[in-house]
């Protein structure tokens, strides 16, 4: 599968990554990939498509945030080793 762009949003908690998911999906035509769950309860949120599309949603969200944003990013043209491992997060979530 071929990403034009990873757009990565880290919160805490659940609810609040609800909230960012769900501007961020309206904001933009962006696809929502996974979360993964780090210690304290931070989640890291992972959307993509075109380039465009990912940076306007992770501006949305970080220019005008709902709550805490700690940290964000745009990868363009990910690796395939990036690829990888957002694969491997959604593979590790599917089986929760």
């Amino acid at each position: 599968m071929v990403y034009g762009a990873y757009g990565l949003v880290e919160v805490l908690g659940d609810i609040n990554s609800v909230v960012v998911v769900d501007q961020m999906l309206k904001t933009a035509e962006v696809n929502f990939e996974t979360v993964d769950t780090k210690c304290g309860g931070h989640v890291l949120i992972f959307v993509s498509g075109e380039v465009s599309a990912v940076t306007a949603a992770v501006e949305r969200v970080t220019n005008n945030p709902p709550c805490k944003i700690f940290n964000s990013a745009v990868v363009s043209n990910p690796s395939e080793e990036m690829i990888n491992i957002v694969e491997m997060f959604k593979a590790r979530r599917a089986k929760k």
